[in-house]
């Protein structure tokens, strides 16, 4: 701080002299903690903030989950079920169920894993690349897409095309066998590792599975187990085993 002499000079040559602000604003907010003066400019953004958080979010607001029926009054009743599911997390995130299609008085059920992204869209299973080898595999053995039945141990789309786990799969079982009582097929086919394990309650490789002879556990019902056709389209190789499946399941159907 300039002395009164000093400030005198000062005005002699032309020169204002300054004071600090915190000399003459002793008790302004120069000189007053800046947390202070943000508390009383925004003090619900510092002591009350928003919680957008999505997980708290979403306990607020929590899915409801409704078990499967376990039983229905018709093939509608059914098929309505399955639309209106809400029994696991798969049916928050798909586009749409996917219950299943074809002649619902089937020779042969057709019994997938679960949708992928094409099925997702469509609302039908194997309509994709699988599903394109899938009917010509049919075909090889003189039977129209039309003719089957198929579905899937799922009826929603994994995220991200994984594998259905245990718990989903046992939460759509309900349909499944209501599905199987319905049509009352002759044979059933199940194709791949997730299909073959949950309908036959086994860990086996489908390798070995493929050489035995099976029944739906519980049931009279022939079943045979195949690769996938993703499995094909990724290992041509096993193609040849494929189609001796091809031929057995046209000799169980006669």
């Amino acid at each position: 701080m300039l002395t009164e002499r000093q400030q005198h000079c000062l005005r002699g040559i032309g020169i204002q002299a300054w004071s600090q602000r915190a000399d003459t604003l002793d008790n302004g907010p120069a000189n007053r903690p800046v947390v202070e003066i943000a508390r009383e400019a925004v003090p619900q953004a510092v002591e009350n903030p928003v919680d957008s958080s999505p997980q708290e979010v979403a306990a607020e607001n929590p899915v409801v989950r409704t078990p499967a029926p376990t039983s229905f009054d018709s093939w509608d009743s059914l098929i309505d079920a399955i639309h209106g599911c809400k029994a696991c997390e798969l049916g928050d995130n798909c586009t749409q169920k996917v219950p299943g299609v074809g002649d619902r008085q089937a020779d042969l059920l057709i019994i997938g894993e679960g949708p992928g992204h094409d099925e997702d869209i469509r609302g039908e299973p194997f309509v994709g690349r699988s599903g394109q080898l899938l009917d010509r595999m049919l075909a090889a053995i003189g039977i129209a897409r039309e003719q089957v039945y198929i579905t899937n141990i799922v009826k929603c789309r994994p995220p991200n095309n994984r594998d259905p786990r245990q718990d989903e799969a046992q939460q759509c079982r309900a349909y499944l066998e209501a599905q199987i009582e319905q049509i009352a097929p002759k044979v059933i086919l199940s194709v791949g590792r997730v299909s073959a394990h949950n309908l036959l309650g086994s860990n086996q490789p489908v390798g070995k599975l493929i050489q035995q002879m099976h029944k739906l556990p519980g049931t009279e019902i022939p079943l045979k187990v195949t690769y996938h056709p993703a499995y094909l389209l990724r290992n041509p190789s096993a193609k040849a085993i494929a189609w001796q499946d091809l031929k057995l399941l046209h000799q169980m159907l006669r």
